[in-house]
């Protein structure tokens, strides 16, 4: 029986038309393959959506989201608009659709692919192997915390204050999704604080130590965050699943990222408790190559592969795209930011019809 999905493509700016269009076709033969109808309905967001309506993230936009099963992003943001106060800029409309659809949960993932191996800044044996998740909380911790500001005392120096704080829904609620992707994954999940010196990590690693009574399948660890950034060098294949707090995840986040050497080959998701999930490549929106056909599609078309396999439960789909991602860099195909002598350079399109080509062998 066909199983039908509803997508929201969210093109945004600079190369995101160009990427999302590579990512639509290859979901469309997937889709052939495994059975499965993709309904798609495109909205503006960004600088696109501002140019349009006015709006980072018209209302419509985040209607059409909210009533889809998933939601696919390419990026957003551009000179065009960095001059516009920062509630108005392209990057305020991925803030509202983060609130707009309460996505609490992004994963993060940092694979070495064998083909691009070179391109990290460590050493080949340091690196080989390393396939690691890192779930951080997105909507709490001290990005959001009370009080915050900049006062002054009654002796008229300046005080900046940001608060970390994180309740036990929120620490359980973000901490059940790292465990459900540690079982999806190798069954090992590191939950990293600072639980020596903080309060709120005291009060983070007792909540997810008591959650991990409900996954006996997976094996919990935990480690403080200034050890988690120096292993994460020093011997990055100790790690699956990492989850923490907003700060800590964000710093770690981009630190793994950089193990693989290629901001533009990594995909992203960000998950709510219910509704569509929101999965988009890291990279930016790359304006000074938009519409010249240099874009690297990859990191959009492994994104579409993390959003059927956390966002639709379509393992199987997400593993033929991802299979396929790995045969063609195999066969030497590059863009742009990813070549390297003796290998073929290819446009976007090109390296869009190579791929669905290797879906279809």
């Amino acid at each position: 029986m066909t199983q039908q999905f509803r997508i929201t493509l969210l093109p945004g700016d600079g190369i995101g038309a160009e990427i999302i269009s590579v990512a639509v076709d290859v979901l469309k033969v997937v889709g052939k393959k495994f059975d499965i109808e993709f309904n798609f309905q495109e909205a503006p967001i960004g600088g696109a959506a501002i140019d349009l309506t006015g709006e980072p993230l018209p209302e419509e936009s985040l209607d059409k989201c909210r009533n889809s099963d998933a939601v696919l992003l390419a990026a957003v943001g551009g000179y065009k608009w960095d001059s516009l106060p920062p509630s108005r800029r392209p990057e305020a409309g991925l803030l509202g659709l983060r609130a707009g659809l309460e996505l609490f949960a992004n994963l993060r993932p940092a694979k070495i692919i064998p083909e691009l191996i070179d391109a990290s800044s460590l050493k080949k044996e340091i690196v080989s192997g390393v396939d690691i998740m890192v779930v951080r909380e997105l909507t709490g911790g001290i990005y959001f915390g009370k009080p915050r500001g900049i006062f002054t005392t009654e002796t008229g120096e300046r005080r900046g204050v940001n608060t970390m704080v994180y309740t036990e829904s929120e620490i359980n609620r973000i901490g059940r999704v790292a465990f459900e992707t540690a079982q999806k994954r190798t069954g090992k999940l590191c939950s990293v604080d600072k639980s020596n010196v903080l309060d709120v990590s005291q009060l983070w690693r007792e909540n997810i130590t008591k959650l991990a009574q409900e996954y006996p399948s997976v094996e919990l660890s935990h480690m403080y965050v200034d050890n988690a950034a120096m292993q994460l060098l020093r011997a990055p294949k100790q790690f699956d699943t990492i989850v923490t707090g907003n700060l800590f995840g964000d710093i770690l986040s981009d630190a793994a990222a950089m193990l693989t050497g290629s901001i533009g080959m990594l995909p992203s998701a960000s998950l709510g408790a219910t509704g569509p999930g929101v999965f988009e490549p890291v990279h930016g929106s790359a304006p000074d190559i938009a519409g010249q056909d240099k874009a690297n599609p990859l990191a959009q078309v492994l994104s579409a592969a993390m959003m059927l396999r956390y966002g639709l439960n379509q393992s199987a789909a997400a593993d033929h795209i991802e299979q396929s991602v790995s045969l063609i860099l195999q066969q030497g195909l590059r863009t742009g930011d990813i070549m390297s002598s003796g290998m073929k350079l290819l446009g976007c399109r090109a390296m869009g019809d190579a791929l669905i080509q290797a879906l279809e062998e």
